[in-house]
């Protein structure tokens, strides 16, 4: 291996880092030697802060497709750090583009990109303008993605890939940058995924989860007319709380069905065709299909449905919706490096936060526990913490 040769400061060879062993098992706090970059493209940061996403869970379950873990797994595939190390090659003829020192933001996805397949030499088009340009891809089949095929942020240190990483703007924390280098990146482009202009009405179903919490700011930054959905009482206290003074309608699922909803909005409107009444726009991020069919029930014709959750079952959808209403219905996974950074300075600029609970690297079960309770918001390690704090 070849040791990095710029440092911010002397590194020392040991780490901790929390192990998942096997799947549904607690994680197990160990002492590992650093990791060492091998790779041009290859940073070695401190990490700050890792946050804890709902893939988290589901990859420890045991249910992430299509490859699972090899262990013992590092997890946390959203995460904020300090850089600390280059590799040498930086200082030849293709200079790194980050600086000892400089905050960044990482993603999981996606480490080490072939550079040559389909995806990665298909750059931007009308279709995708937001794509990475051409040698460089979230979709390339065959990286590692950090926290789920490959180690992620649940450490002290880690190695990751230059060309994944977003600087942190100014002034933002690194618990909230870490939020958004999965939840932020995924709930924004899902956003632009729905094509809307200014004044367009969007939902967004699980308005109260780690997500949509983060896209109900979002919708409402872009300019949109935002309704929210959820169906637990701590998740519609959240919703409430990160859109106050009336900037956008939050709906109890358990209470008003989507054709009350949809029939106030049309009042609201002026509108007399019930074909006209709705959402332009609708973002399922539950795991649900009583959140999917309440979604889709809130469309117009013509709408757009954004599946951004993947069941182990899948979803069904009414080909009536599809064929006599024209309602099309779309997935959307993450965003690329541009659309990362784009996220990150929107955020900045129009005070997008997480309503986040933070736990020391040593308390990652107990994090879990709290996740589990399912009271919304985002969990995040805080490196800057120690035990009791």
């Amino acid at each position: 291996m070849t040791a990095p040769t710029t440092l911010v400061q002397a590194l020392p060879s040991e780490m901790k880092a929390q192990f998942l062993e096997a799947f549904n098992t607690p994680y197990v706090l160990r002492t590992v030697p650093l990791p060492v970059p091998t790779h041009p493209h290859d940073v070695l940061i401190k990490v700050d802060a890792a946050s804890y996403c709902h893939t988290d869970a589901v990859l420890a379950a045991g249910l992430m497709p299509p490859n699972p873990p090899h262990f013992p797994h590092v997890g946390s595939h959203e995460f904020a750090g300090t850089v600390v190390a280059l590799p040498p090659s930086s200082s030849s003829s293709s200079p790194s583009p980050w600086q000892v020192g400089d905050r960044v933001g990482v993603p999981g996805r996606s480490f080490h990109p072939c550079g040559a397949c389909f995806e990665c030499a298909r750059g931007p088009s009308p279709q995708d303008p937001d794509a990475d340009e051409p040698g460089y891809s979230v979709y390339c089949p065959r990286s590692l993605n950090n926290g789920i095929s490959g180690p992620g942020g649940f450490r002290e240190y880690a190695v990751v890939d230059g060309r994944q990483l977003a600087p942190v703007p100014d002034g933002m924390a690194a618990v909230d940058a870490a939020v958004l280098m999965c939840a932020g990146v995924t709930v924004y482009a899902a956003l632009k995924r729905c094509r809307l202009e200014r004044g367009q009405r969007v939902g967004v179903v699980g308005c109260g989860g780690g997500l949509g919490h983060l896209g109900m700011q979002f919708a409402v930054g872009m300019g949109f007319r935002v309704t929210g959905v959820d169906a637990a009482d701590a998740p519609l206290r959240l919703a409430r709380s990160v859109v106050e003074g009336g900037k956008a309608r939050i709906v109890d699922a358990r209470v008003d069905k989507a054709g009350d909803v949809v029939a106030r909005m049309g009042e609201e409107d002026g509108k007399t065709d019930v074909g006209d009444m709705g959402l332009d726009a609708v973002i399922i991020l539950p795991e649900s299909q009583k959140a999917f069919d309440y979604g889709v029930g809130l469309l117009r014709n013509h709408g757009t449905c954004v599946v951004v959750s993947f069941p182990a079952e899948g979803f069904h959808f009414s080909a009536r919706d599809v064929v006599f209403r024209d309602i099309s219905i779309v997935g959307s996974l993450v965003g690329s490096n541009k659309l990362l950074r784009e996220m990150l300075q929107f955020a900045a600029r129009h005070g997008v936060r997480a309503k986040i609970k933070t736990f020391p690297l040593s308390g990652l079960n107990d994090l879990v526990s709290e996740y589990n309770k399912g009271e919304g918001g985002k969990l995040v390690v805080d490196m800057s913490l120690t035990d009791g704090v």
